[in-house]
C-alpha cells in the first residue's frame, strides 16, 4: 500500500504499535455489539455485530456513541 501525505511519518504512525484495550462484546435491546469499555456500566460503540438493517440508521448507535448496560 503506498499512502502519499504531506505529514511527517511519526505523526501518520503514531500509536501504530501500542496495543488496543479489549473490547467487549454485549446485547443491548437485543442488539449484539462491539464496545470499548469507557467507565464501569458504560462503553463506546465500536461496531455493530447482529441487528437488523434499521438499526444501522439509528444515530444512538452509531460507532463513537456512549452506550450505558449493566
Amino acid at each position: 500500500m503506498t499512502l502519499y501525505t504531506t505529514m511527517p511519518l511519526e505523526t501518520v504512525l503514531q500509536g501504530f504499535n501500542e496495543e488496543m484495550e479489549p473490547l467487549h462484546e454485549i446485547w443491548v435491546q437485543g442488539i449484539h455489539m462491539q464496545v470499548e469499555p469507557i467507565a464501569p456500566g458504560m462503553g463506546k460503540v465500536v461496531r455493530l455485530l447482529n441487528c437488523s438493517l434499521d438499526d444501522y440508521l439509528n444515530p444512538e448507535l452509531m460507532p463513537g456513541s456512549l452506550i450505558h448496560y449493566g
